[in-house]
């Protein structure tokens, strides 16, 4: 038994979690990403599916055990919202509030034009869904160190 996780911290989030190296992503999808799609291009091949969940409370649960890097030009993505990439959704906001405490010491938190999204997220090392019912409530969070 492990003591001091969060309940809702799943054996499947928790490997994938474990087994990521420094600089490796994750990406966090709302309930209409394709993510299927995406994760048959990743190291997990299934995607880890978090039902009942929004943005926010998956990107709590990642982060309280994944510190996000700061070695990159990035610590976290958000998919930009079609021909307005600086306006910032109810849903970015919220998964913000959430990151900007845990960013490391020269953290950034970044955005990606939307189809770019889809082709980087292919390539990361694994794909979580949430029920998030907000439109472009997509992220990538960068794994960092802990020194």
């Amino acid at each position: 038994m492990l003591i001091g996780l969060d309940p809702r911290l799943t054996p499947d989030l928790l490997y994938t979690l474990a087994r990521m190296g420094h600089g490796d992503e994750i990406v966090l999808t709302d309930r209409n990403y394709p993510s299927a799609a995406s994760a048959a291009g990743c190291i997990v091949k299934e995607v880890i599916h978090y039902p009942g969940h929004d943005a926010p409370t998956l990107a709590d649960l990642i982060t309280q055990v994944m510190p996000l890097d700061s070695f990159h030009t990035y610590s976290a993505l958000r998919m930009e919202i079609d021909n307005a990439p600086d306006t910032i959704s109810e849903a970015h906001q919220a998964v913000w509030d959430v990151l900007q405490p845990r960013l490391p010491e020269g953290g950034v938190l970044s955005s990606i034009e939307r189809q770019a999204f889809y082709k980087h997220a292919a390539t990361c090392f694994a794909v979580v869904q949430c029920t998030e019912d907000r439109p472009f409530g997509c992220f990538i969070l960068r794994k960092g160190v802990v020194y």
